[in-house]
């Protein structure tokens, strides 16, 4: 088999490992009750991405994110030729680790519908869409609440969550978080830590970064985290409630393009402001 084919279906076995761990601590937090406050969600999430750097990072580089992948191209770390198959990989591991959710958790997702008073498919069903893919503000309140859906409540709680705070939100956190991936993988860089080490780090930084920007946009940080589980809600009876869902463009413009630029505007701030200052490698 060749190595470029093992690399992508570790991008596919990398991204399903982290939808499967950070998704799953969504809906366990949800549906269930299970998680105790934002930070149990996020540390899940971290250690998703750690865990599936651990299992392929020597394989492919374990970017199971399109916006890294675009931002490492971009600054010539990684080939263009290799972008789009990586990208297909990520969603398609998303897609699958989504649908595993599903099966796993459908009774839970069930019964959260009748408990909120929606039909899967209506605008109130994002109450468990959220368990997927991504809307602004976040519902998570919304959903746990043991009141009924209110379309006119969602209107008002829409406010708190304008676009233009929502693009914002996924450009910062994701170029802080392409910042320190390169700063971590950089072998110029005296402080990073031991390459062991590396895959934790950055699991903490997107458990930080959730913590902070998931009670707004549920943090994406990450296209095929979102993408892939939302195609998939469209595709098991959530329909438009979850593509496009509320948010419109928001679906394009907040967690595809936002990331991106993130990523590429991260990784450019420490290659042209960073790692210039560095000491060459001692040959």
């Amino acid at each position: 088999m060749p190595t470029t084919f093992r690399a992508y279906l570790a991008e596919v076995l990398g991204t399903f490992l982290l939808v499967l761990f950070g998704c799953g601590a969504v809906h366990a937090a949800v549906l269930t009750g299970a998680q105790s406050g934002l930070w149990q969600v996020a540390i899940v999430w971290g250690l998703g991405v750690s865990f599936a750097a651990y299992t392929v990072a020597a394989v492919s580089g374990a970017h199971i994110n399109p916006a890294m992948t675009i931002a490492l191209a971009v600054w010539g770390r990684f080939s263009w030729a290799g972008v789009g198959p990586y990208i297909v990989a990520q969603v398609g591991g998303a897609m699958l680790a989504a649908a595993a959710l599903f099966v796993i958790f459908s009774p839970n997702l069930a019964a959260r519908e009748a408990a909120k008073g929606v039909k899967r498919g209506d605008p109130g069903s994002i109450v468990t869409a959220m368990c997927y893919g991504e809307f602004y503000p976040n519902p998570g309140p919304i959903s746990t609440s043991p009141e009924p859906w209110s379309d006119e409540k969602w209107r008002e709680y829409q406010q708190l969550v304008p676009f233009h705070v929502a693009f914002i939100a996924e450009i910062l956190g994701t170029a802080i978080l392409a910042l320190v991936v390169f700063a971590v993988s950089d072998p110029r860089n005296p402080a990073a830590p031991a390459p062991f080490l590396a895959p934790l780090v950055v699991g903490f930084t997107v458990a930080a970064l959730i913590s902070v920007i998931a009670p707004l946009t549920q943090s994406c940080l990450n296209p095929a985290r979102d993408f892939g589980p939302r195609l998939f809600t469209f595709l098991a009876g959530w329909g438009s409630a979850a593509l496009p869902g509320p948010n419109g463009h928001g679906v394009v413009t907040v967690y595809i393009l936002a990331p991106i630029l993130g990523a590429i505007a991260g990784g450019g701030v420490y290659d042209h402001w960073i790692r210039p200052a560095l000491p060459p490698i001692e040959k």
